[in-house]
């Protein structure tokens, strides 16, 4: 099975030292924002792709289920700490490149400050295609090599990588930029059409985030993201899209298919066990294990 490095963030206490305590109030609202212009209105189901601690998942109001898809149970079990044993939501532990969900089967999907942790990022937006239905809503946000600190920091010769080059750039393991054109690219051979690019964080400087309201930025960030559609030079782009192409055939009455093989699974927790391959999942804590080799618990 070809399956790339996943990056794992198993015991991490990331929500609180990231986004909690590290002083990315700007960021957080900036993406909220962004979020409320591009979703739409209301939906079924929404797959939730890299869900973390779900801080994102209360946005998705409109939505009547929520399944929120990590690699790490540790996030997972402080999303739901967050959102409680709603029947809304599901937890499912998994590997993005091998989903374990039937063809067709959601009608709209995001994947936010995840993409840069893919290694192969067109086989990820190829898997995310099989499971969303024709036309279903996909929002995308990836960081961008091609920000303006980084061609700054080029033509000073700080740093030797170009911006300007199509192919990922690891700054540190397990953690790419991408350029704008070999995103749309990548969209486009997965089988969705872009509608709409958001550019995010403009004001995303040190001193500037000290200096002013984590609101009033966010409020000048927002009358500029729409400038996307034309440019992408901030270090963050949001870019929806829908699904196109010949729809694929869903298994009747079932949710689940086993990433090891494909097979339509039925939902018989604790354990759900392939009838074709024989691989077996276990649900416990609310949450569906479906990592093929899951890593020892930390």
């Amino acid at each position: 099975m070809d399956t790339p490095p996943v990056c794992n963030y198993e015991g991490s206490d990331y929500q609180t030292t990231f986004w909690d305590q590290g002083g990315r109030a700007y960021e957080d609202a900036c993406e909220a924002i962004a979020l409320k212009k591009l979703l739409p209105p209301r939906g079924e189901h929404l797959l939730e792709l890299g869900a973390g601690a779900g801080r994102n998942t209360l946005r998705y109001a409109g939505f009547e289920h929520i399944t929120l898809v990590d690699y790490s149970r540790t996030q997972l079990l402080q999303a739901r700490q967050r959102l409680g044993d709603s029947g809304r939501f599901r937890l499912v532990a998994a590997d993005i490149y091998h989903l374990p969900f039937v063809n067709d089967t959601f009608d709209a999907a995001t994947m936010i400050r995840t993409l840069h942790h893919m290694a192969n990022a067109p086989q990820a937006l190829t898997e995310i295609r099989r499971v969303i239905a024709l036309d279903a809503r996909f929002i995308l946000e990836y960081a961008n090599k091609r920000n303006w600190k980084s061609m700054l920091r080029y033509l000073l010769k700080k740093q030797t990588w170009s911006p300007f080059t199509l192919e990922p750039e690891e700054f540190v393991k397990l953690n790419f930029d991408f350029h704008p054109a070999a995103i749309r690219n990548w969209l486009t051979v997965a089988g969705f059409k872009i509608d709409r690019t958001l550019t995010v964080s403009h004001f995303r400087v040190g001193f500037l985030k000290r200096a002013l309201p984590a609101s009033f930025l966010a409020a000048l960030d927002s009358a500029l993201q729409w400038t996307g559609s034309f440019a992408q030079f901030t270090p963050s782009v949001f870019v929806s899209s829908h699904a196109i192409g010949g729809g694929l055939i869903t298994k009747a009455d079932e949710f689940f298919a086993c990433p090891a093989c494909g097979a339509g699974l039925k939902n018989t927790p604790p354990q759900i066990t392939c009838p074709n391959c024989g691989h077996t999942y276990s649900v416990a804590d609310g949450i569906y294990d479906f990592r093929i080799n899951p890593p020892a618990e930390a």
